[in-house]
């Protein structure tokens, strides 16, 4: 698992961050305490947590997740697929050259660390609008010689990013109908979120318990019912702008 996160402080301006929904402008007050919360629920699990303050220069900066990969005692550094994102990177990349060996997706590759889950060995990593074939090279590049196994999951389902679809609890893949079929994922054990509940499919495993957006009941009760302790967390501020639980933290 992991002991300590990266996290950042929305920004004032967050309401001009990226976004393909269709939900209104976030609530900056709101967003300010789900975050706070969010936090809280990490450190409750023993995670050592980095609060960064918002850059307005990045109104998505809040996303820290994106920025980097880290697996195998590395931490490579991602190269975000939407320009206006990519100085994100900075901060993060000089913290963790303090803490680990650094590497770097280099153009013409992209890469956002939503479109990779790591899970045991394997490496997923969605090809996506932010994530092209040549940063899945890099990153296979990277890590194999790590012992990882890495393969792309293109045109992953409806969400923004791979972690949009699917993320892990225990061994397991909790993910949307619209990815149970693929032929990538055939060799995991799966449980497939609802109908109706597609957001869910974006949650948090802390080891001790998994962290799932509230207002979706029908997932919350599947995992209990699967014997996992589940804690509803609102991040209903984040979905306006594609975020999700994974999308806050960057975890190492």
């Amino acid at each position: 698992m992991f002991s300590r996160a990266f996290l950042r402080t929305p920004g004032a301006n967050v309401h001009e961050g990226l976004t393909t929904a269709d939900l209104g402008p976030p609530d900056l007050g709101s967003m300010l305490r789900q975050h706070a919360a969010y936090r809280q629920a990490l450190e409750s699990s023993g995670i050592v947590t980095t609060l960064l303050d918002a850059d307005l220069r990045y109104p998505d900066g809040c996303f820290v997740e994106d920025t980097a990969v880290i697996a195998g005692g590395l931490a490579v550094i991602a190269r975000p697929g939407a320009p206006s994102r990519r100085g994100e990177i900075d901060d993060v990349a000089r913290l963790m050259a303090c803490r680990t060996e650094v590497a770097r997706i280099e153009d013409p590759g992209t890469l956002d660390g939503g479109d990779v889950l790591v899970t045991g060995h394997d490496v997923l990593v969605g090809r996506s609008s932010r994530t092209n074939a040549a940063g899945i090279e890099q990153l296979a590049a990277l890590l194999v010689p790590r012992g990882f196994r890495v393969r792309a999951v293109p045109g992953t389902g409806l969400g923004l990013h791979l972690k949009s679809d699917v993320t892990a609890v225990g061994d397991r893949l909790l993910l949307t109908r619209a990815c149970a079929g693929r032929s990538e994922l055939a060799d995991f054990a799966q449980i497939v979120v609802p109908d109706g509940e597609e957001y869910a499919a974006n949650c948090l495993d802390l080891g001790n318990r998994v962290l799932v957006a509230d207002g979706f009941p029908r997932t919350r009760e599947l995992l209990e019912r699967e014997g996992f302790e589940v804690q509803a967390l609102d991040v209903s501020e984040f979905r306006k702008l594609d975020g999700g639980l994974s999308c806050l933290s960057l975890r190492f």
